[in-house]
């Protein structure tokens, strides 16, 4: 029985740092993946709000309304429209730094308009008129990945476009 209690306890003294052992193993597999959830999380999230943002502007858009746009005193369509996506995007529109992009079909679906959205030179005829349909895009969105994915993408960041479409209502 003495004989047995020894083996016991020589047996234990052995499995000590076997525990350690197997932390220190498998912990760095473990973070990795666990910070790879989160920044796979992150990337989604951010995808699918600036989808919601644009989606959002082009439904502002096609009420063919004004009253978003900042300068009260000369308010403009396009200004509205980007007021319209800054206010859905959750704070997230400086950080992605999107082009954003408008075509813009004639009301019979055969005529087409591309045009690119400039701060200094906007068109006040960007968002088409009554009937028009309109493809609202946020392209070249970047977004810097956290941590470990930051090697699987060109310049450890994530790139990516989102678009809506929609048929302009009979506004005035």
């Amino acid at each position: 029985m003495i004989a047995k209690m020894r083996k016991g306890a020589l047996k234990r003294a052995f499995e000590k740092g076997i525990a350690a052992v197997e932390f220190a193993l498998l912990a760095p597999l473990f973070f990795f993946l666990l910070f790879a959830i989160i920044d796979l999380g992150t990337m989604f999230w951010v995808n699918l709000t600036m989808q919601y943002a644009v989606r959002e502007g082009a439904r502002y858009a096609i009420t063919g309304q004004s009253n978003l746009d900042p300068n009260a005193a000369a308010q403009q369509r396009y200004a509205a429209v980007i007021q319209e996506i800054k206010n859905s995007s959750m704070g997230l529109y400086d950080s992605v730094a999107p082009t954003i992009a408008i075509t813009n079909y004639g009301s019979d679906g055969s005529s087409q308009s591309s045009q690119t959205y400039n701060a200094s030179a906007p068109s006040p005829t960007l968002f088409g008129g009554p009937g028009d349909i309109i493809v609202l895009q946020l392209v070249n969105c970047t977004w810097s990945n956290l941590t470990v994915l930051r090697p699987f993408f060109t310049g450890g960041k994530y790139q990516f476009n989102v678009a809506a479409t929609m048929r302009n209502e009979a506004f005035q």
